[in-house]
């Protein structure tokens, strides 16, 4: 994940400018379900997280991305009506030019009405949180930062083939989006993250293309994960971000989906909502207790497989589904 926390406004920050607020989350304990959940098989979304970090590092220009590129393909071919790939140029901060892939699988896509769903499928370059200096040149697996999002959105793909929904959905898997600075680097003027999602939202798949609104999935395998409301998600698109935390809330999630502002973060959604003809929010994990914002495994080597919660993943999953499957 990209240098969010010198973007973002640190929820204690966003404390003193929203009178009322607490300086630390109200206790959120499970609430029994009004409703029942769809269903989401929680070891599958782990494989398809597992399959992309088994390919190694994403990185553009390296085997591991061009083989999870082809998978991530597969998949999406395998369980949408259709799929293909946006490919584009990505420059990145460095001066380098490479070749990326937006991979988008759509359901139903002669429907008018339409909901997006999205994450990232690469990973970062540089472990450059890591606490030791010797690994701050290596590439991340992206266990949680960018596989969790795409693994989630496979099973639910794999779901809506059953789920036959009232509306259109396209998923779209961002490349391209953690390939900016270092820590401390000196970079030129210019938007160095996100680079697939600024493609995609400036050149959309389709002639004229418009959905009712897109969520974006980001850091959503941390154990025991809270996900407060973005404040960019609240700006732009509160009433989205009022049904989906109302949605889980009614699933019994609200220990995970915290109804309190979290803070300002520059994600994928952010260029959507800059370009696109429409909205998008930001489902993200924030932690007010690390020094990063976010899960301590953060752009570190250590962000691997045996960091991804099952329960995590199904939490989110369910949510999406039953988002779809209220839509009429």
């Amino acid at each position: 994940m990209h240098w969010k926390y010198c973007r973002l406004c640190w929820l204690a920050v966003c404390c003193l400018l929203l009178t009322g607020c607490p300086n630390k989350p109200k206790d959120n304990p499970v609430q029994k379900p009004s409703v029942a959940p769809p269903a989401f098989d929680v070891d599958s979304a782990y494989q398809f997280v597992k399959a992309q970090t088994d390919f190694g590092p994403r990185v553009m220009g390296s085997e591991a991305h061009a083989k999870c590129a082809q998978y991530l393909l597969l998949k999406l071919s395998e369980f949408c009506d259709t799929a293909f790939v946006q490919e584009f140029t990505a420059c990145t901060y460095d001066g380098k030019r490479w070749p990326a892939q937006n991979i988008i699988g759509s359901f139903a896509p002669e429907k008018r009405e339409r909901v997006v769903l999205s994450s990232h499928w690469d990973s970062r370059p540089f472990a450059d949180h890591d606490r030791n200096q010797t690994n701050r040149d290596k590439a991340i697996d992206g266990a949680n930062d960018g596989a969790s999002g795409v693994g989630v959105l496979l099973e639910v793909a794999r779901q809506l083939q059953k789920l036959n929904p009232a509306i259109g959905v396209d998923i779209v898997l961002f490349d391209a989006e953690d390939y900016g600075p270092k820590e401390g680097e000196d970079a030129p003027p210019g938007e160095w993250w996100g680079l697939g999602s600024q493609y995609w939202a400036q050149h959309l798949h389709k002639p004229d293309y418009m959905a009712r609104y897109g969520i974006l999935l980001d850091m959503v395998g941390t154990p025991n994960a809270q996900f407060y409301q973005e404040s960019f998600s609240v700006r732009d698109a509160q009433p989205v971000v009022a049904k989906v935390w109302g949605h889980a809330y009614d699933l019994g999630f609200g220990n995970y989906f915290i109804n309190q502002p979290g803070g300002i973060i520059t994600d994928d959604h952010y260029y959507v909502n800059k370009y696109a003809p429409f909205k998008m929010i930001d489902i993200i994990h924030y932690d007010m207790t690390s020094g990063s914002g976010f899960d301590p495994v953060w752009h570190t080597v250590n962000d691997n497989i045996q960091h991804i919660d099952k329960n995590t993943l199904g939490v989110v999953g369910q949510t999406l589904l039953y988002v779809i499957k209220n839509e009429k």
